[in-house]
C-alpha cells in the first residue's frame, strides 16, 4: 500500500515535494495543510484529490508520514506532535534556528523512536555517492580540502520571492537555505567538522539576512573547508563545492553536475542529466521508503542536521 503521507506547508517546496510524491508509487500525499488560502488553492491543482484539512493536527493524525515543509520557528511544535502521535517525519532543514530548542526536539524524537530523516537534497544523491567512493578507495590521494562558493544577484532568488521570510534575519538567509546543504556534503567526506572563524556581513536594516558570507571549518585532522558567499551584482546564480585531493578533485555545480580535475580544466565526471531536480527528489523519496520500510538508507539523520544548524549558526553570529 502506498504510504499515506501529510505535507504541512504548501509553499514552494511544500508543492515541489508534493508533485513528486503524486508521481512516486510509493506515496499517498492524501493530507494537506498550510495557514495561507493561496497556497492551499496552489496544492489542490496538483494534488485535487487530497483532503484539504481545518488543521495541521488533523493532516498529521490521519497519515503515516509527515513532511514538514513549513518555516523554521514552528517546524519543533508540529514535529512533536506527530513523534507523540507515532508518526515518520521528513523534515525540511534548518530543524531551527535555536539550538537549545533544536537539540531537545532531537533527543524527544529519538525517545519517541519513530523514524525521523532531514531533507538535505543531496544526501541520496550520486554525486556525493561517487565522491564519497573515490575518497574511501582513495583514488583521490590525499584530501586537501573542500572549497564552497555561493554567489547570487539577488536574494532571495526570484523563484523563492513568495516565501517572504528568507529575507529576514530570524530565519532566513543563504547560508541556512543554501550552504547548510554543502557543510553536510563536506561532513558525510570529511567528518563532523569545528568553525575556525567565520566573518558574516549584514545590511544596515538590522531586519534582513546576511549578504556576504566567509568562514573556515575545519575537520578533526585540520584538513579545511573554506566558504565564500556574496549577494548583489549582475551575475548568474554560482553554487559550487569542491573536494580537493592531491591526486584529483571532483567539482559540484548546481548541486548534481559533477566535474573532474587531474590538475587540468575541470571535465564532466558523468552524463548530463535532463531533469536534475526531478532525480534528486526521486532518489530522496526512493531511500525514503527504504526508511518507511526499515531497511539501510542514505537520507541524513536529525543528529547530522543538528551539527550542521550549530555550525550555521555559529556562523550566522561570527568569530574572529
Amino acid at each position: 500500500m502506498a504510504i499515506k503521507t501529510a505535507i504541512i506547508g504548501l509553499g514552494i517546496m511544500g508543492r515541489r515535494m508534493l508533485e513528486h510524491m503524486m508521481r512516486h508509487p510509493a506515496y499517498d500525499p492524501a493530507f494537506l495543510w498550510d495557514p495561507s488560502a493561496g497556497n492551499a488553492a496552489l496544492a489542490l491543482q496538483t494534488a485535487p484529490d487530497a483532503h484539504l484539512c481545518d488543521s495541521a493536527g488533523a493532516a498529521i493524525a490521519g497519515a503515516d508520514l509527515v513532511y514538514l515543509a513549513c518555516p523554521p520557528e514552528p517546524r519543533k511544535a508540529y514535529t512533536l506532535e506527530a513523534a507523540r502521535q507515532g508518526k515518520a517525519l521528513f523534515l525540511e532543514k534548518p530543524l531551527g534556528v535555536d539550538i537549545a530548542a533544536s537539540a531537545d526536539l532531537v533527543e524527544r524524537v529519538a525517545a519517541a523512536g519513530v523514524p525521523a530523516a532531514v531533507n538535505f537534497t543531496q544526501a541520496a544523491g550520486a554525486a556525493l555517492a561517487d565522491i564519497s567512493a573515490a575518497a574511501k578507495a582513495g583514488r583521490m590521494g590525499d584530501l586537501a580540502g573542500v572549497d564552497i562558493v555561493v554567489t547570487y544577484a539577488a536574494w532571495p532568488r526570484g523563484w523563492q520571492q513568495a516565501a517572504d521570510w528568507l529575507r529576514f534575519r530570524d530565519e532566513g538567509g543563504m547560508t541556512r537555505e543554501v550552504i547548510s546543504h554543502f557543510v553536510f556534503f563536506a561532513e558525510r567526506i570529511l567528518g563532523p567538522l569545528t568553525m575556525v572563524w567565520a566573518r558574516p556581513s549584514y545590511p544596515a536594516d538590522p531586519a534582513l539576512c546576511e549578504t556576504h558570507m566567509l568562514a573556515r571549518l575545519e575537520n578533526a585532522a585540520g584538513v579545511p573547508v573554506s566558504i565564500m558567499a556574496s549577494v548583489g551584482g549582475a551575475q548568474p546564480d554560482r553554487q559550487e563545492l569542491t573536494v580537493k585531493g592531491s591526486l584529483c578533485s571532483y567539482r559540484v555545480a548546481e548541486f548534481h553536475a559533477l566535474s573532474v580535475s587531474d590538475g587540468a580544466a575541470f571535465q564532466p565526471a558523468a552524463p548530463q542529466d535532463s531533469d536534475p531536480r526531478s532525480t534528486s527528489l526521486r532518489v530522496q523519496l526512493d531511500d525514503l521508503q527504504a526508511m518507511m520500510a526499515g531497511r539501510e538508507h542514505r537520507l541524513a539523520t536529525l543528529p547530522e542536521a543538528l551539527r550542521v544548524q550549530r555550525l550555521i549558526e555559529a556562523m550566522l553570529q561570527g568569530k574572529s
